[in-house]
C-alpha cells in the first residue's frame, strides 16, 4: 500500500521499519524535531535519520500545519500509519487516506490512553501491558481496535525490561494489521469506553517519592523510573536523592512516614504508608542512591546514622 507515517522516537523507528520491510511504499514521513525533554531524549532512534536513508521525503514539525497538509494530497496515500506522535491529529489529517489512519499505541486500550503507558502501568501495579494497533477517530486513542498483543509484568520487571519486550512488538503488529487492512479480513473491535483511562505526560514532578504511599507502591515507583528514565528522588539534608534500587522490607514498622529507621538485608528501611502510626505497614528498603553529583552509593554507606527524615 502508499502508506505516510507520522511518528517519533523509537516507537516511530520501529514502525518506518516495520513499513519498510514490508515493502509498503512509503511516500511521505512526518516526525517531531529533537527534543530537550527529559522523556524525549531516551529511546531516540531518529525517524528522520531512517527515512531519508530509504529516499523518503521527511517533514519535521512539532504539529501539523498547512504545509503538511498539502505535502499529503500531493503524496496520495492509501493509509496513514501513526505511532508516538506527540500532538493532536486533526480530523482534516487522519479522514485524509482513503483507508483512514491506523494508529499504533503501547498500552492495552481502551486502558491507559495518553501518554507514558508503561510507566503508569507499572506503577498500578498492572499484570500485563502490550500494544494495541486501532484506527484513529475524533477521540484520542478510542478508535476501533484492529490487533492487540500483550506481554506479561514479572514481579521485579522495570519500565526498561517491559520497554524492551513490547518495542518489540511494534514491527510484526504494524505488518499484521496493514495485512490484515489490506485484505479486508478483520473484524474491527469497538472499545469499551466505560473501562477506558486517560494518563498525562510525565514530569520530573511525578517522580518524588510520597512516603504516605504504601512501601509496595513506592518499589513500582522506583522500578518504573528504572535507568535511563529520570530515577524516582527524595530529599535528604537539603540534596536531593534518587533511589535506584529498593524492595519492600520483610519487616513490619511503625512510626511517621519517611523516618529513616533501620538496617534491614542490603539497605535501609524508610517508613512508608499514610496510616504508618499503627505499625501493620512494611517499609520501604532502599539499596542504592545516586547522588546530585551523579556519584552512585549503597545506602547502608549513605545512611551512617539511623533518625531524620526523607522528603521534607
Amino acid at each position: 500500500m502508499r502508506v505516510a507515517m507520522f511518528g517519533y522516537q523509537t516507537w516511530g523507528h520501529r514502525t518506518l521499519r516495520a513499513l519498510l520491510d514490508a515493502g509498503h511504499e512509503v511516500v511521505l514521513v512526518v516526525t517531531h524535531p529533537k527534543s530537550d525533554h527529559a522523556y524525549e531524549k531516551i529511546w531516540s532512534d531518529s525517524v528522520a535519520d531512517l527515512a531519508r536513508q530509504n529516499g523518503v521525503p521527511v517533514i519535521e514539525r512539532n504539529r501539523p500545519d498547512n504545509d503538511v497538509t498539502a505535502a499529503l494530497k500531493e503524496a496520495g496515500p492509501e493509509i496513514i500509519v501513526a505511532n508516538n506522535w506527540r500532538t493532536w491529529l486533526p480530523p482534516e489529517i487522519f479522514n485524509l487516506p482513503p483507508r483512514g489512519t491506523l494508529n499504533v499505541h503501547d498500552s492495552l486500550l481502551p486502558a491507559y490512553a495518553g501518554f507514558s503507558p508503561l510507566i503508569w502501568a507499572l506503577i498500578n501495579g498492572e499484570k500485563e501491558v502490550g500494544v494495541t494497533a486501532h484506527m484513529m477517530n475524533d477521540e484520542l486513542d478510542a478508535g476501533d481496535i484492529i490487533l492487540q498483543r500483550s506481554v506479561e509484568v514479572g514481579p521485579r520487571d522495570t519500565v526498561t525490561d517491559l520497554f524492551h519486550r513490547t518495542v518489540d512488538l511494534i514491527e510484526p503488529v504494524v505488518s499484521e494489521a496493514l495485512a490484515k487492512l489490506e485484505s479486508g479480513n478483520y473484524e474491527p473491535v469497538p472499545q469499551d469506553l466505560s473501562k477506558a483511562s486517560f494518563f498525562h505526560k510525565r514530569s520530573i514532578e511525578d517522580s518524588r517519592i510520597d512516603w504516605t504511599w504504601p512501601a509496595e507502591d513506592i518499589d513500582r515507583l522506583v522500578r518504573a523510573q528504572s535507568d535511563p528514565y529520570p530515577n524516582a528522588f527524595t530529599t535528604h539534608k537539603g540534596q536531593t536523592i534518587r533511589i535506584t534500587k529498593a524492595s519492600v522490607s520483610k519487616g513490619r514498622y511503625g512510626g511517621t512516614p519517611g523516618r529513616i529507621f533501620i538496617p534491614e538485608g542490603d539497605g535501609v528501611v524508610i517508613v512508608a504508608g499514610a496510616d504508618a502510626r499503627f505499625g501493620k505497614n512494611h517499609g520501604l528498603v532502599i539499596e542504592q542512591v545516586r547522588l546530585e553529583d551523579g556519584t552512585e552509593l549503597a545506602a547502608t554507606e549513605y545512611f551512617t546514622k539511623m533518625g531524620g527524615y526523607l522528603g521534607r
